[in-house]
């Protein structure tokens, strides 16, 4: 408990003991006759002292680093040059190649548009396939199917 006290009011002890000795030490050699000739400077290199020890325990207190470094293990998955696709994966799935190849466009980040110009096909026809994926894969965003094919290795 003691300790716990000690911890939280440090700075706020230690800054009080420090007046206290200064104060004490003014007393005990009884400098009367330099605080009566002087008392403006005295009063002001002791207040300047105590703030610039004030001054430099904050900059010591605020160029700390507040932020922690937390390091994140993940799995990634690379696109090698011995690419093999999933063909097990991909009969489960029960893909066509028109859906293959949309799926494939999807993942370069191509919009519907410009899949249906790539492809020579209508806009309603890659909306029709994106909606047959979407099913076929149980996703409910191109991001998902994308990411779920990239790991059963169905595209690169």
């Amino acid at each position: 408990m003691l300790a716990n006290l000690w911890v939280k009011n440090k700075p706020a002890i230690l800054y009080g003991a420090a007046l206290a000795a200064l104060l004490f030490l003014l007393k005990w050699l009884e400098w009367h006759f330099v605080i009566v000739d002087h008392a403006m400077e005295v009063y002001a290199g002791a207040i300047a002292v105590v703030f610039t020890a004030l001054g430099i325990w904050l900059a010591l207190k605020l160029a700390k680093p507040k932020v922690k470094t937390v390091v994140v293990e993940k799995q990634v998955y690379l696109n090698g040059s011995n690419f093999v696709v999933n063909q097990v994966e991909l009969e489960r799935l029960n893909l066509s190649k028109r859906e293959l190849e949309v799926l494939q466009l999807m993942a370069e980040g191509l919009s519907n548009q410009e899949i249906s110009n790539r492809l020579f096909v209508s806009l309603n026809t890659i909306k029709t396939h994106t909606a047959n994926l979407f099913e076929k894969m149980e996703v409910k965003r191109r991001t998902q199917a994308v990411d779920v094919a990239k790991k059963l290795c169905i595209i690169q």
